[in-house]
């Protein structure tokens, strides 16, 4: 059964063994997801810690998500980057997939920036579009706010901005100014670890959805339980099952990750530097 106070333990242990290594306080918090971790890379004055010892943390079982958190500057702002995140179908329950989001907030970042590999439902997207959430399907039909939650998390938060509708407009702005094509629309969330069928991408097109993934919505809910304005960024690597004429491979995720790596380096450089909580 679910302990709250024992959750609060192990991220008051977590805090100790990061602020072992540092004392930076990081503003933003980013999760980055398949193929884009290199935006690590970008962070200087890093210091490096394997999420293998920080004690509590899920580990991390998908190629392309390296397990380490790096705290440093990126932009001239002080940053937690998450890079690698866990996900439902490895085994962790919700509450342990938004374990690094309490993380972040407990070493003090105001915000939370996103990061996917998303399939493309919407017909006009094509492999290696960018595209902000504006909001989500939660699909997976999980949560980690079940059950009696820790002091200063709000059990039932308000969901009418979970992509913070401000922060998004400064980010479509930056993108528009620097010449980076992007679109606009609502990501879905299913457990996986398979891809999704045919028939099911057609419902979720239905249903209004415009991208698919197995990750994000969990960390999202966990930032609106603890007061986090959320922005999102997914990188479409494919179009989803029954829209390609291809079976749909995680090599093929990872390949366009790599082709679309430096415009979403330069566009979150810039969203780091210019827009956010703090700012």
């Amino acid at each position: 059964m679910f302990d709250p106070a024992e959750d609060a333990r192990q991220i008051e242990a977590a805090v100790a063994a990061v602020r072992a290594h540092t004392d930076l306080q990081p503003s933003l918090a980013l999760v980055l997801g398949s193929g884009l971790g290199a935006l690590a890379d970008e962070v200087e004055g890093a210091t490096v810690i394997p999420t293998a010892e920080v004690p509590h943390y899920p580990r991390s079982t998908v190629e392309g998500h390296a397990g380490r958190l790096v705290l440093g500057m990126l932009a001239g702002r002080p940053v937690l980057v998450i890079q690698g995140r866990v996900h439902l179908y490895e085994g962790h329950s919700p509450r342990a997939v938004t374990f690094p989001v309490r993380l972040a907030h407990a070493l003090g970042a105001e915000g939370l920036l996103l990061t996917n590999a998303a399939g493309g439902i919407n017909r006009g997207f094509e492999a290696g579009t960018l595209m902000l959430i504006t909001d989500h399907l939660n699909l997976a039909f999980a949560s980690p706010l079940s059950g009696k939650l820790p002091e200063g998390e709000v059990r039932f938060p308000d969901l009418s901005n979970p992509y913070d509708e401000q922060w998004r407009t400064e980010a479509g702005n930056i993108a528009l100014t620097r010449g980076i094509p992007y679109r606009e629309g609502v990501y879905v969330w299913t457990a996986g670890p398979s891809y999704e069928t045919p028939a099911e991408i057609r419902f979720f097109e239905r249903a209004g959805a415009d991208a698919v993934g197995m990750s994000t919505v969990p960390e999202a809910l966990q930032a609106a339980a603890l007061g986090m304005p959320t922005l999102g960024i997914s990188t479409i690597t494919n179009l989803a099952a029954g829209l390609q004429g291809r079976p749909l491979d995680h090599s093929e995720v990872m390949e366009v990750g790599r082709m679309v790596r430096d415009r979403l380096a330069t566009w979150v450089r810039a969203i780091v530097a210019e827009t956010g909580p703090g700012r």
